[in-house]
């Protein structure tokens, strides 16, 4: 038998090392972010066409290659930062397995220009499918300059896997923020198809989340701080009543690169316990500074894990650290019995000097003694007040005429059967109300989750949250296609703030968003102004509303105008329906039953769930 195993090719072994580099356009953008800060840049610029699908350039000022190294750096396991295997346990830099370029150069057209700064003229090199095209002398300025063009051109398979455009430009995004908010230090500039998205001046952390975040977001933070043997903590995390029901503001540093880290989360959590709203996520952004042995950052494709040497202790830290912090800024109640705030000098005062009192004392003032000074007129008696002192022999003076008054006040049955009372009428119910005889009810609510009710074959048990979504899933879909819907005005208009990116997202279903009720006013980048809201929705639940539609838009952003219409239905749908362990009156309970099967599609919710069950006589029957 001969022999069946045989090397693999280079461009062969490099488009497999590609499946684990480079999973989608965000992939490519990370790494060529991190190389650039790595050759210590102070200004970096990503160029972005098609949701890199067609071009990502990265451009900066770093200190540049040699045109040997210009080529070396396309090589497999070529690195600048490992010399030996020690210098594994000591990373302080980004890249340093030396797959990046090799990986991304087999799967696209890459061209790479750079200059070092005492060189006259730069490298141009040109890559295609891990073959060398072209390497020549060229004009450039100093730093790097690399465009990825044609993403997967030679893979159509991995290509056809990418999702739509707005999808793949919010993981860009994503790692966009991931890297700029790591390195406050550097100025970024991104554009996208000839459009400018972000451009982060140089500034220090917090500036660099609202510059990101938008201004609102300032007002939101409270600092941590906390430096020990072992680590030190520092950073931003959110106040309670700002709390979102998605976690999309939720960062963590180790060393300055972005990690996940589900056993940190918890005890972020853990420090919040008691002061978040249910199903209700705080923000934060941590930044933790460690010594390099402490960790292994090599343990994931990514680098988004990291093995910690002793997980424990800093599990303890970060959360005693945060609840310090929400107990000085007094965002959460603490129990410190060696200090009074309202022993604290208020601000206007600090720096005075304290005036002794002055006590004034009237020597000749004598209780026992009738007070004859009334009327004396002398100047030196008017700074007292006095009273006549009634003797006491009088007393029963007090009480003359109270009987006859009390009897002119005590009312009669007469006046009491003329009595009327006010009745408070309930307005803005969530169920249309049906005038129905006493008795003919016929639903029944069990433990404020299910509503059993009657039919011809036997009962019927109706779970009234996926019920309600189904009921408004197909309403908000009838009102968004017709443009029919209803809104009630806001006496006050409605100011919610919001990220770039979240603004963006929300102006691609603006016009939706107006047929199911909404009426906006100013929709600027970082804030939304509402003037009316749909009839079935109240105003409290407005930002709840929004906070998961952008969630769900970041989480699957159709591409088709239906897709993004049902989208926006399902959404709306699943935060105003009525929840588990709300009561529901008679009324309420033969509405939700009545207009469920009125539905076209009664059976199942706007996400494949079922909305009720059928038990049938004879099912019954067996039972006894």
């Amino acid at each position: 038998m001969s022999d069946i195993i045989q090397l693999l090719p280079d461009h062969v072994a490099n488009q497999i090392a590609a499946g684990e580099v480079v999973q989608r356009p965000a992939s490519v953008v990370k790494e060529l972010l991190e190389n650039a800060i790595d050759a210590h840049s102070d200004h970096i610029k990503l160029i972005i066409k098609e949701a890199g699908k067609t071009l990502i350039q990265v451009i900066d000022n770093g200190v540049g290659m040699s045109d040997t190294d210009a080529r070396l750096s396309f090589e497999r396991h070529a690195t600048s930062k490992i010399r030996a295997a020690e210098d594994l346990f000591e990373i302080n830099t980004k890249g340093f397995r030396g797959e990046a370029l090799a990986s991304i150069a087999a799967i696209a057209h890459v061209e790479l220009k750079t200059k070092l700064d005492r060189e006259e003229v730069g490298t141009e090199i040109k890559i295609e499918g891990s073959e060398v095209v072209s390497q020549e002398v060229c004009v450039t300025p100093k730093g790097t300059s690399i465009c990825v063009k044609n993403l997967f051109y030679n893979i159509p398979a991995r290509r056809n896997f990418l999702k739509s455009n707005a999808v793949e430009l919010r993981h860009i995004i994503d790692e966009f923020h991931r890297v700029a908010m790591a390195h406050p230090s550097i100025r970024f500039d991104m554009f996208h198809n000839g459009s400018e998205v972000f451009n982060l001046p140089t500034a220090n952390h917090r500036q660099r989340i609202v510059n990101i975040f938008g201004g609102k977001t300032n007002e939101k933070l409270v600092p941590i701080k906390e430096e020990t043997d072992l680590v030190t903590i520092s950073g931003f995390v959110g106040k309670p009543e700002y709390a979102k029901r998605s976690r999309g503001e939720q960062f963590f540093f180790v060393n300055d690169r972005f990690i996940k880290s589900g056993y940190l989360n918890h005890a972020v959590n853990a420090a919040f316990e008691g002061l978040l709203k249910d199903k209700a996520h705080p923000s934060y952004f941590i930044y933790l500074k460690v010594d390099p042995k402490s960790i292994d950052i090599n343990i994931h494709p990514t680098k988004t894990e990291i093995k910690f040497e002793d997980e424990h202790a800093l599990y303890a830290m970060l959360r005693s650290t945060i609840k310090h912090s929400l107990g000085q800024f007094n965002v959460a109640p603490i129990l410190d019995f060696n200090r009074d705030s309202s022993m604290d000098t208020p601000y206007e005062y600090k720096g005075k000097v304290a005036q002794a009192p002055i006590i004034e004392v009237d020597r000749n003032f004598n209780p026992f003694q009738e007070d004859k000074r009334i009327g004396s007129g002398s100047s030196s008696d008017k700074k007292y007040t006095t009273f006549k002192k009634e003797s006491a022999a009088s007393w029963e003076n007090l009480y003359v005429g109270l009987e006859s008054e009390l009897d002119s006040t005590t009312p009669t049955e007469n006046e009491f059967s003329s009595i009327e009372f006010e009745s408070a009428e309930v307005t803005g119910s969530l169920f249309v109300s049906e005038d129905k005889k006493v008795g003919s009810h016929t639903t029944y609510q069990l433990r404020r989750k299910y509503i059993v009710t009657t039919i011809k074959s036997g009962m019927v048990i109706i779970h009234q949250n996926r019920a309600h979504q189904r009921i408004l899933y197909e309403e908000l879909l009838r009102n968004i296609t017709m443009a029919s819907a209803v809104s009630q005005q806001l006496l006050f208009p409605l100011i919610l703030s919001f990220s770039k990116n979240e603004s963006a997202l929300l102006e691609t279903v603006k016009e939706q968003l107006e047929n199911t009720g909404f009426v906006f006013g100013a929709l600027s980048l970082g804030e939304i102004e509402i003037k009316a809201i749909p009839s079935v929705v109240s105003e409290k639940e407005v930002s709840i509303l929004f906070e998961q539609l952008i969630s769900d838009l970041e989480n699957e952003v159709p591409d088709t105008g239906f897709s993004q219409t049902d989208l926006l239905a399902r959404s709306i749908a699943k935060s105003i329906a009525v929840r588990t362990g709300v009561e529901l009156a008679s009324e309420q309970q033969q509405y939700m039953a009545n207009s469920l099967f009125a539905c076209t599609e009664p059976t199942i919710t706007p996400d494949n769930k079922p909305t009720f069950i059928t038990l049938t006589v004879d099912e019954i029957d067996k039972k006894f």
